[in-house]
């Protein structure tokens, strides 16, 4: 059994109600429930919320809410993991244990059921403990500065001052999409960042971390040009 988990807190303090809130005409938790839902690839879509409101918007667009999370996991501070682990052995108890688990995060517009399929056949295929949306660097992490108290700077990698970008080597991050794991990896609390993990590299273009309103109105724009660029396309063939 292939199980999908969305936490889905209603706490968010820089952006309020942003699981719920409008993006570019759906509610932002409708889209990963779309793609999770259109890949056919689960037996359940569930959202573990702790919020009525968030709730029902699940519910109305196909997801489960099989349970609510309890208060103590749905603060500032609650780990994924401990969030994740809760909605496995909350949904073992009232179905069976699942096989395989992918955590998908609620705030993930981008998130593309091709990705999720080809992640899995990633997974399936390798010895791996975990699969991860991940990404590139847009610039060499090798030039990154701290500013000190005084205004002035201090490079992290001084020796890298007058390397040429092409000559450096490039550094990827976690996507902030979507997490594949068979079920006790994740009981287990194995590490997701390890050499016993894949990245499943996605394009910069499809890659934000919406936290802040001016995340967001980036990732509407770049929704927006990302559609305009598929109709432009379809239109000419």
């Amino acid at each position: 059994m292939r199980l999908a988990i969305i936490p889905a807190r209603g706490g968010s303090k820089r952006i309020p109600h942003k699981n719920v809130r409008d993006f570019c005409g759906r509610p932002m938790l409708v889209w990963p429930i779309a793609a999770a839902l259109g890949s056919g690839l689960f037996d359940h879509v569930i959202v573990s919320t702790d919020d009525d409101v968030i709730a029902r918007c699940a519910i109305d667009c196909g997801a489960e809410v099989p349970f609510r999370r309890p208060s103590e996991l749905a603060d500032d501070f609650t780990p994924t993991r401990d969030v994740v682990n809760h909605a496995i052995l909350e949904f073992a108890a009232r179905v069976r244990m699942p096989e395989q688990v992918c955590c998908i995060y609620a705030t993930a517009p981008f998130l593309r059921s091709d990705d999720l399929a080809a992640s899995l056949a990633m997974l399936e295929q390798s010895d791996a403990n975990f699969v991860f949306s991940a990404t590139e660097y847009p610039f060499p992490i090798q030039r990154a500065f701290r500013r000190l108290a005084d205004g002035s700077l201090d490079m992290f990698q001084p020796e890298h001052r007058l390397t040429r970008s092409q000559d450096l080597e490039p550094a990827y991050h976690d996507a902030a999409q979507f997490y594949w794991g068979s079920a006790q990896a994740f009981l287990d609390r194995l590490p997701m960042f390890s050499g016993a993990s894949l990245p499943f590299l996605l394009p910069r273009r499809r890659v934000i971390d919406i936290d802040t309103p001016e995340d967001w109105a980036m990732a509407e724009l770049m929704w927006q040009a990302t559609h305009l660029a598929n109709d432009t396309c379809e239109a000419a063939q």
